[in-house]
């Protein structure tokens, strides 16, 4: 169980409205209307699936993943694209959610137009995320 919401204010229902969290005890949900009943999905159930989808998506594109650290670094040298490509395939999913995401990023994330959709089981069905112009490649 979670104590912590990683993606607060960028998760919304099937009908595009933003899905609230609670505590309850010690224990992070989100929260969805269903028609007036409150249905409260584990916080970490959704934040481990889009979790997942992030480092699927960063495991495909990882040598444009490598190459952008090293470029936003000002570095091109064998040994930092080294250290680069090590910290990726090691990244540890749980220290992820035991750190959380800072405010500040999650309010950029949502004005970049960074949304997750889940259904009233808890599943990502959508995940809208902001993409680069081809040409900044």
């Amino acid at each position: 169980m979670a104590n912590k919401a990683l993606f607060q204010e960028l998760i919304y229902d099937e009908a595009g409205n933003m899905v609230e969290t609670a505590v309850v005890g010690q224990e992070m949900f989100y929260v969805i209307d269903d028609a007036g009943f409150k249905r409260h999905i584990d916080a970490d159930q959704v934040d481990r699936q889009v979790l997942s989808i992030f480092l699927e998506q960063l495991e495909a594109n990882k040598d444009i993943a490598v190459e952008q650290a090293l470029r936003m670094m000002g570095k091109d040298d064998l040994f930092t694209k080294a250290a680069v490509d090590a910290q990726i395939n090691n990244i540890d999913m749980d220290q992820i959610i035991a750190q959380g995401i800072p405010a500040q990023a999650r309010h950029m994330m949502g004005m970049m137009g960074f949304r997750i959709t889940i259904n009233f089981h808890g599943e990502v069905v959508n995940m809208d995320q902001p993409t680069l112009p081809d040409d900044e490649f």
